[in-house]
């Protein structure tokens, strides 16, 4: 291989980090919901430069990455997931189950704390929709249950185990193989009430991770109230 090949090398490496650094970064701040104007006030770092960051024109200093990841609520090593691959195709669109990213980081609750882990299935945040794949130890209805509500559509499918879905004031069993598709709007949860561990692969859309999230109830148009939670003792 030439010295020529070798610079050609690493530049598109360059350039590959920079584009997936960018399109992290504003994947992110959609999902929050924030304008290019809300993420410049939360990191104090100008809108012009976060636009260029967003487009890989810039290389962002490890500084103004705190700043960004400060500005979104969320831990720096978001930015940097593991994607290895042969090629470019590879490593963009394809997860391998070892390197799924964990969303509880943006969450801003352990599974400790909410009582389920979250894996993101989806190769970005970028699309119409999220994949994830949800974990429930057992008696998940230990811990405090949040009743959600969002705009879009909430799809999935059981993997193993049996869960306790709550739509509005109904409760519904779920086991192995049973699947659901509702209007985000209806306030919903989902619980392991039983002794064995389950999982579920879901589906949401459109894609909103607040930052912050809180569920007042009542009447409304959905698309005002976005998405919320609201924390309620398990009974």
């Amino acid at each position: 291989m030439t010295l020529q090949n070798d610079a050609e090398t690493v530049q598109n490496d360059v350039d590959e980090t920079l584009a997936t650094l960018g399109a992290e970064v504003r994947q992110l701040r959609k999902a929050r919901q924030m304008t290019l104007v809300d993420l410049a006030k939360a990191s104090g770092v100008s809108v012009s430069h976060l636009s260029a960051i967003e487009r890989g024109s810039v290389n962002a200093t490890l500084d103004k990455i705190k700043r960004i990841a400060l500005g979104l609520d969320v831990p720096e090593e978001w930015f940097f997931s593991s994607r290895p691959g042969k090629g470019t195709m590879e490593r963009t669109y394809v997860v391998r189950s070892e390197n799924r990213r964990n969303l509880n980081m943006l969450y801003g609750e352990t599974p400790e704390v909410c009582g389920y882990s979250d894996a993101l299935l989806s190769s970005s945040l970028g699309g119409a929709f999220h994949m994830g794949i949800s974990e429930f130890p057992p008696h998940s209805e230990n811990h405090t249950v949040e009743v959600y509500v969002r705009d879009g559509e909430a799809h999935a499918v059981v993997l193993e185990g049996e869960l306790e879905l709550t739509l509005q004031d109904e409760i519904i069993t779920l086991r192995t193989g049973d699947s659901y598709s509702f209007p985000g709007e209806i306030p919903h949860t989902t619980r392991n009430v039983s002794d064995k561990p389950a999982r579920l692969i879901w589906v949401n859309s459109p894609v909103i991770i607040p930052r912050t999230a809180v569920y007042h109830g009542g009447g409304g148009n959905p698309k005002t109230r976005r998405i919320g939670k609201m924390k309620r003792s398990a009974s």
